[in-house]
């Protein structure tokens, strides 16, 4: 179901409806074997997900102090609410506007041990398409990335350009993870890293 009326009205009541909606989803898990050990050993990695997918895994991963890239575009607003409330840690910014600032706070991050969340679609697209920022980062810092997909047992769409998830009460939500990926050195390392990543969603969407 797409609705195209739904975007203002989540923007403007998003973080009270989306808290109220999160505590009926049913998470179920496959993949974890491959980045808890990460975390375990506190060794700093990127989780990449797709923008469509960030509500849900906003809910299955909030209270865990994991740094998130979000948008400077208005609509990152209520977003950067609703993960301030869960326990992120915003850093504004993206791979297009704002760029370089925000690319720069998610590997100091990094380089200072965290855990980081990324959207490679985003802010504004093209949808499900790795943009470079991502891969550039984890390059850049020396960490790996793994992939998250989710999908929704029954959900509503947003009419905006990702298609926005919002899975419905009491669905059943399954999440896959990918294992890590580890990003090479160079020009070369980059353009792998990202047709990696992009596989890596594809897998895990399929998965999910």
């Amino acid at each position: 179901m797409k609705l195209g009326w739904a975007e203002p009205v989540a923007a403007a009541i998003g973080p009270t409806l989306i808290k109220t909606l999160a505590a009926t989803w049913r998470f179920r898990e496959r993949g974890t074997e491959n980045w808890r050990p990460l975390w375990d050993a506190k060794r700093p990695f990127i989780f990449v997900l797709w923008h469509s997918r960030i509500l849900p895994l906003l809910a299955l991963h909030k209270r865990e102090a994991v740094v998130v890239l979000i948008s400077r575009h208005r609509d990152g607003g209520y977003l950067a609410d609703l993960a301030a409330q869960w326990g992120y840690r915003p850093v504004r910014g993206s791979t297009q506007r704002g760029g370089e600032v925000g690319l720069l706070g998610i590997v100091r991050a990094l380089q200072g041990g965290a855990v980081v969340a990324m959207t490679p679609d985003g802010p504004r697209g093209p949808a499900e398409r790795v943009q470079p920022g991502a891969v550039a980062a984890a390059q850049h810092a020396g960490v790996p990335i793994v992939a998250v997909g989710a999908r929704p047992s029954s959900a509503w769409y947003l009419g905006s350009w990702d298609r926005m998830c919002i899975p419905k009460p009491l669905s059943a939500i399954d999440v896959a993870y990918s294992r890590p990926i580890e990003i090479g050195a160079g020009k070369d390392g980059l353009r792998r890293g990202i047709d990696e990543v992009s596989r890596g969603l594809q897998e895990v969407m399929t998965a999910s």
